[in-house]
């Protein structure tokens, strides 16, 4: 059957963490000239990240949401320069950004989980590298962004 040597998709709401794994090799980048772009529904919130009970009923996601066309090689830092051009609060000097992947569980129940933080203007530090595709996330996922 397709996807049988797929390693589960989440197991328990994360990815296993073991230290003594290699570095995951980078992803090839994607042509974006020839490849059609996905839809990345972000949520933004002030001070903190979004409740998973905020996402528990389709169509009644929170209010705040930005839609961008992307790719999943997309870095962390092209997603926080797309953010502060439509979030003022974004844009202070000393905000940081935290990003969480927005997922269902195994029974249908919404997850978040935080995959990385930038600062507003980017210091190269934090997870400003990191794709999408290397967080695990996949397409219908949602992302929520804490502007703290």
């Amino acid at each position: 059957m397709a996807g049988e040597a797929e390693a589960p998709r989440r197991a328990y709401g994360a990815f296993p963490r073991a230290s003594h794994a290699p570095p995951r090799p980078r992803l090839e980048p994607v042509d974006r000239e020839k490849t059609c772009p996905l839809l990345l529904r972000v949520f933004t919130k002030i001070g903190s990240h979004h409740f998973n009970e905020d996402f528990a009923v389709r169509g009644k996601e929170p209010r705040d949401e930005v839609q961008i066309y992307t790719w999943k090689d997309a870095t962390l830092r092209e997603l926080t320069d797309l953010v502060k051009e439509v979030a003022p609060e974004a844009r202070r000097r000393n905000a940081k950004l935290s990003f969480a992947l927005v997922y269902p569980d195994r029974h249908g129940r919404f997850v978040l989980r935080e995959v990385g933080k930038t600062f507003s203007f980017g210091n190269g530090r934090l997870d400003d590298s990191l794709a999408l595709a290397e967080l695990g996330f996949q397409i219908g996922d949602y992302l929520d962004v804490a502007i703290i």
